[in-house]
């Protein structure tokens, strides 16, 4: 009697612990798999943006936050996709800086590795002022524009959140580059929101030290 009590429990304890291992997994996929908000990119260049688009190329922007952890596979992409474009885009990397943060805030890692990239210029965006003239709203955001400053692509580069690999949004970025021709001239954008309070990516405990150290 008492062995098929125990057994009974062990199946139950068994059985709860696939059921919580398996809605883990499905919570994680479905968070991965869900697109941040996607940019209303403006047809043309902004007037008004400090970013020089280049005369004789492409220009490719990136709105990122330097602490969203699913952007670090968007910089791995975008890695690929200028050794891909050879020479054919002049890229710039925008890390967006709310108010009232250190001015060394946004000097994270991710700022490190997009810096090493051959041919991409980084730059703060100070109260997301370049990411607003943009329509940018989540991490990752990458648009291009023809040197006369007509938009070509815009969405992400990377198929889910934190995922590097093959996807459609790098695949459509080069060939734009190479043949000037896309499937798709709007993807996705996998990544954690630029602005919005509550976000996976605001810290609150360094925008209390950042303010302590103005």
């Amino acid at each position: 009697m008492n062995f098929r009590k125990n057994r009974l429990i062990l199946i139950a304890i068994v059985a709860l612990w696939l059921f919580m291992i398996s809605t883990g997994i499905g919570f994680l996929w479905n968070y991965e798999s869900t697109p941040g908000v996607a940019a209303a990119a403006p047809d043309r260049w902004p007037a008004d943006s400090r970013i020089k688009l280049a005369a004789d190329r492409a220009t490719l922007i990136m709105l990122a936050h330097p602490h969203c952890p699913c952007t670090r596979a968007s910089i791995g992409e975008l890695a690929r996709l200028m050794t891909q474009a050879q020479g054919r885009v002049t890229a710039y990397v925008l890390f967006v800086k709310p108010p009232n943060f250190s001015t060394e805030w946004e000097k994270t890692d991710l700022w490190a590795s997009a810096a090493a990239i051959p041919g991409v210029q980084v730059l703060g965006d100070d109260e997301g002022i370049e990411a607003g003239r943009f329509n940018a709203a989540t991490s990752g955001q990458t648009m291009l524009y023809d040197p006369a400053g007509k938009l070509l692509f815009s969405g992400g580069i990377t198929s889910a959140r934190g995922h590097a690999g093959d996807n459609a949004g790098r695949s459509a970025v080069v060939s734009l580059l190479t043949t000037d021709e896309a499937e798709q001239k709007e993807t996705p954008v996998f990544g954690c929101p630029l602005f919005a309070r509550g976000a996976e990516c605001r810290v609150g405990k360094e925008a209390g030290s950042a303010k302590e150290s103005h």
